[in-house]
């Protein structure tokens, strides 16, 4: 044990400790052990190549290797995604609202992930060809017979502009995007010159005037491609590098169409938009056109306008604050160790004026209880377990994505890798958990690998399932489907349950936690606490600290998930996810070590809960997002919003709970293990 301490020899002084605990195992598991930990170690081996080569094959997208080349005239299909509003977070099949129709309708194979988030990618009407321009097109049924839409459809549209929803198409896996120009805030010449580009995913349904309803009716498509170097004798190939469009509403007496199908834009000063009128019929024309650019953007280089952000700086504000942050912990724990610990230590080993040492400091006076196990040990370490398993699964996650591996071209590819990995390593969660378990004399491994498989997915499990009967009563696409919500659970109880068993069986074999000293057998009484070492206040004063770590890069993740944005940044994810594993290890030290001092070593649950006290800021933080960044005000998308937002503070809140506790635990075992105990 490499936390243990130097002085492992202190209650066998014939044999150092790895001997004797390399003598206890031969005479109670003779050759048995060891083959334990080499078939554990294959299978270990064997699951993470296993699952390296499922990933490889399906779900991970390396950007600029898979494109797709187009000649003149091939077709470059155009599908619908859904339909999404950040008011109400409820997305929409496209065919839900009553849009023209082929003539047959295809909907696309879905991996779990494109499915989790409501991804239902269709098939649509619009004809277009590579560099073929297309003035204005009608999109279905003939121009003597434009489409009509009963009252209830035309109230069921109005409701969707009502709650401000977007509709998103792609068009070669490149999603469609709005440009919005505008002024900075430049000099008065500067502002002549150029304007700022962004651009908005997806595009608006429609828009309201005062009391009345108008529907984006008319589409003008600019799609931008890039010309391949080629042979000379061979044709010209080109590859999509942009998708744009610019929605209008063109009243149908505005739009002159033709027996063939082709109709006439008005002049824009002189078009009147298309009214729905919720009370009434309406009647109308689905247009589009469509207009290629040359572009020099290479393929590999085309999400960079979706992914473009003018807030990178903040991202660097955000690792710089998050590293001062470090700092100065580290500057703490640098005072107490090398200056307070080490007195403290240097005191105790001293033999003379034990008892004046003993009086001034009280973490050496709880020696013969520091390792008692706490109440409740079962749950405890299936807590810890999850922990392990969130904490691996993250790890991994954001380091393949930080390489590039889960773009968002590869639509659900995140999610699906954070399922699989979420199951998969249920072997070391079982293994932490069953190791702690039996370290806290714990006996019945078989009910604790059950606790520990169930306890926490049980908890997410069902609150995601209350929460899907409320979208399935929407009829949202949001809503997970039967057979997908049984195929998750026979992953749970397929994959994730038997790892779990087995990894709490072989972390349960194996030798436990060898503490430094003793536990007596009469637990020593614990004097009155001062008010700052009352645990809520413990929960603040620890959680403050690695929540400033990373609260500037929380924003961006809520508005990607909430605001329907991409969150691309993975490589400063990875930082600020070092930095919180960091902090909130230090801060656990720190908080263990006034605790021990003030003679309280009940220090097991409490360790877990205070260093998970950063996920009381978060939730505080979603509170604070909920009221000032969004516009929900329905009871349903609330219940939502708080409903995900709990799932997220309980994860988070085991993860740093994990990680602090197993940072005191070694730091407790290694001080202890540091001074002469008599």
């Amino acid at each position: 044990m490499l936390l243990a301490g130097a002085r492992c020899g202190r209650r066998a002084p014939a044999l150092p400790r790895g001997c004797e605990e390399r003598r206890r195992c031969d005479t109670d598991h003779p050759p048995d052990a060891l083959r334990w930990e080499r078939g554990f170690s294959s299978l270990l081996r064997y699951l993470l190549v296993l699952l390296s080569l499922l990933h490889a094959t399906d779900s991970f997208y390396v950007p600029g290797v898979a494109p797709i080349n187009f000649h003149r005239n091939d077709p470059v299909e155009i599908k619908a995604v859904k339909l999404t509003s950040s008011r109400t977070q409820l997305p929409y099949e496209y065919y839900s609202l009553p849009f023209c129709q082929p003539t047959k309708i295809t909907y696309k194979a879905e991996n779990l992930g494109e499915v989790l988030r409501g991804d239902r990618i269709v098939n649509t009407p619009f004809q277009v060809s590579m560099s073929v321009e297309k003035k204005c097109e009608v999109l279905c049924n003939f121009p003597n017979k434009p489409v009509t839409l009963t009252v209830e459809q035309s109230k069921l549209i109005a409701e969707r502009i009502r709650e401000d929803y977007y509709v998103h198409l792609i068009a070669d896996n490149l999603p469609v995007a709005t440009r919005l120009e505008f002024y900075s805030n430049r000099e008065e010449e500067e502002k002549k010159k150029e304007k700022d580009v962004q651009f908005e995913h997806g595009y608006r349904l429609g828009f309201m005037d005062g009391n009345k309803f108008y529907l984006h009716n008319h589409l003008s498509f600019i799609l931008y491609y890039h010309r391949e170097d080629v042979e000379e004798n061979q044709e010209p190939t080109y590859r999509v590098v942009r998708f744009e469009v610019i929605p209008q509403s063109i009243k149908l007496e505005d739009l002159k169409a033709d027996e063939k199908g082709m109709c006439t834009l008005p002049e824009a000063t002189g078009s009147a938009p298309q009214e729905i009128d919720p009370s009434k019929e309406n009647q109308m024309l689905f247009t589009y056109s469509v207009h290629w650019e040359e572009s020099d953007i290479k393929w590999a280089s085309r999400w960079d306008t979706y992914l473009t952000m003018s807030d990178v700086q903040i991202h660097w504000f955000s690792i710089i604050n998050s590293v001062v942050v470090v700092f100065f912990l580290s500057g703490i724990l640098s005072m107490i160790i090398i200056r307070t610990l080490r007195k403290d230590i240097a005191n105790y080993n001293k033999e003379d004026d034990i008892e004046d040492t003993m009086e001034e400091s009280g973490w050496k006076l709880v020696h013969g209880d520091v390792f008692r196990p706490p109440q409740y040990p079962m749950i405890l370490s299936s807590l810890l377990g999850s922990g392990i398993q969130l904490f691996c699964m993250i790890l991994i996650v954001i380091f393949v994505a930080m390489l590039g591996m889960l773009s968002p071209s590869s639509r659900g590819a995140l999610m699906t890798t954070a399922c699989f990995l979420f199951m998969f390593m249920g072997v070391f969660g079982g293994f932490f958990a069953g190791r702690l378990y039996r370290t806290l004399k714990g006996h019945r491994w078989k009910k604790g690998a059950f606790c520990t498989a169930t306890l926490y997915p049980g908890v997410v499990f069902g609150i995601c399932f209350v929460l899907n009967c409320f979208i399935w009563g929407k009829h949202s696409s949001g809503a997970v489907p039967f057979p997908t919500m049984v195929a998750l659970l026979c992953m749970w109880f397929g994959i994730s349950l038997p790892l779990v068993y087995l990894g709490y069986y072989f972390g349960f074999r194996k030798q436990p936690y060898d503490n430094p000293v003793r536990t007596n057998q009469i637990p020593r009484q614990i004097p009155e606490q001062r008010w700052y070492m009352n645990k809520f206040v413990g929960i603040l004063m620890a959680g403050i600290l690695p929540f400033g770590a990373m609260f500037i890069e929380l924003f961006f993740i809520f508005s990607a998930i909430w605001e329907n944005q991409f969150y691309y940044l993975f490589g400063f994810l990875f930082l600020v996810f070092i930095i919180l594993v960091v902090s909130c290890s230090q801060i656990s030290i720190v908080m263990v070590y006034f605790q021990l001092c003030a003679e309280d070593y009940r220090w097991w649950w409490r360790t877990f809960l205070v260093s998970g006290g950063s996920a009381f800021y978060v939730l505080i933080y979603a509170i604070f997002y909920f009221v000032n960044k969004l516009d929900i005000v329905e009871f349903i998308p609330s219940l939502l919003y708080f409903g995900y937002t709990a799932l997220m503070v309980l994860s988070f809140w085991l993860l740093t709970g994990t990680i602090g506790f197993y940072a005191a635990y070694m730091f407790v075992r290694k001080i202890y293990a540091a001074v002469k105990i008599d």
